[in-house]
């Protein structure tokens, strides 16, 4: 078998979606196709992640797409870039990465688990994240305080057993909050403490609540958060300070009352390996689709198994990398929970792929689907932009 030719599409069609992914189908001469998806549609790296998915695919004609480990080393060892690393590399290698895998279960017919070890569990947990854009199929930001309790209380009438919410991400009115990084004012702490407290008293003791910041906190900072939630129960502070520092991190570790995540923009085993070296993260969060691919999430999550850290893939894009990120939790004995993303109940993004992989009663069950049983309809495909290599 041999890949023949290579597309690579947006799909910002859509003027009033905030997520544009990035796809690709890797075409082989035997007529198998895999889907991968590059995780930088949202920020601002969307063009640079398509300009180098051009260079790489250059790179992979005419080879062979089931030697995915011979090709994942060839685009990172054998490009001069490819060892320096950054979200724009490791993008193109995971979209590249995540498609062979899913041509080489729907070669062999079948699920990609099956290809990494097989199920340890049949259904994933999952939690409704980002509830402070409501809980809907329209994401909003929320003014106040008890808006976003009825934005919980809403995931939690669906049968989510868990929800995520960023507390400081938006003011009392809804407007985007700068920074909060340095010594925060009570007035910004009052506001974090009553909106959580808000949510608990909502929702009730059974529900763990995780508390997203987005790195827009700092050492100092979430000190502070940390001493006004001790009662509240939280399930994971995740991303409390910058997430490049693992002393940093370890040391903030010490000295907070709540397990700390962090992980979506730290890149490889590599990068991954000082954190778990010296714990200072309980749970990891790597993204498939910027993170190196399966091949290299499930060296990830093994080498975290070493140190009793819990896994949860980061998923805020479409429906390739979310399909790889449940091949991966349905393996892996560290899992820890499935993020669903407000992003995943919007129209647009539920007909992007072939199948609507939602979750029942808060929990997915996993697919069985050869390779990673997601696919792009043809119609999806139409309306974007096609760069072809061949």
């Amino acid at each position: 078998m041999k890949i023949t030719d290579i597309e690579i599409f947006c799909a910002d069609f859509d003027p009033s979606s905030p997520n544009e992914p990035i796809f690709i189908k890797i075409n082989t001469d035997s007529g198998i196709s895999g889907f991968g998806e590059a995780g930088v549609a949202y920020g601002n790296a969307k063009q640079g992640a398509i300009g180098q998915l051009q260079d790489f695919a250059k790179l992979i004609i005419g080879t062979n797409p089931l030697c995915i480990e011979k090709i994942w080393d060839q685009l990172y060892r054998d490009t001069f870039w490819g060892q320096g690393g950054g979200t724009v590399i490791f993008s193109a290698i995971s979209a590249i990465d995540i498609a062979l895998w899913d041509i080489k279960g729907k070669a062999l017919n079948v699920p990609v688990y099956e290809l990494l070890g097989g199920k340890t569990r049949d259904k994933i947990r999952a939690y409704a994240s980002q509830i402070q854009f409501g809980w809907g199929e329209k994401e909003t930001p929320l003014p106040g305080i008890e808006t976003l309790a009825d934005a919980a209380q809403k995931a939690i009438s669906e049968g989510y057993t868990a929800i995520k919410v960023d507390p400081l991400q938006r003011d009392i009115n809804g407007d985007k909050n700068k920074r909060n990084d340095g010594l925060i004012s009570h007035e910004k702490l009052k506001l974090c403490r009553d909106r959580l407290a808000a949510i608990r008293t909502a929702v009730g003791d059974d529900v763990d609540i995780i508390l997203e910041l987005h790195a827009k906190t700092d050492f100092n900072s979430s000190l502070q958060i940390n001493r006004i939630i001790k009662d509240l129960n939280i399930f994971y502070m995740e991303e409390p300070c910058g997430s490049l520092n693992s002393d940093l991190m370890k040391e903030l570790r010490t000295q907070v009352d709540v397990p700390l995540a962090a992980g979506e923009r730290i890149y490889t085993r590599y990068g991954f390996r000082p954190f778990l070296e010296n714990r200072s993260l309980d749970v990891i969060q790597p993204d498939l689709a910027t993170c190196g691919g399966i091949t290299e999430v499930k060296k990830i999550c093994d080498m975290a198994r070493i140190y009793d850290v819990l896994v949860q893939p980061h998923i805020c894009g479409g429906p390739i990398s979310a399909a790889a990120a449940l091949q991966i939790e349905a393996v892996i004995p560290n899992f820890c929970i499935h993020e669903h993303h407000i992003g995943n109940l919007s129209s647009f993004s539920r007909n992007l792929g072939e199948y609507d992989i939602q979750p029942i009663d808060g929990y997915i069950t996993v697919p069985n689907r050869p390779g990673i049983g997601q696919n792009i309809p043809l119609n999806i495909i139409n309306k974007c932009n096609v760069i072809h290599i061949r």
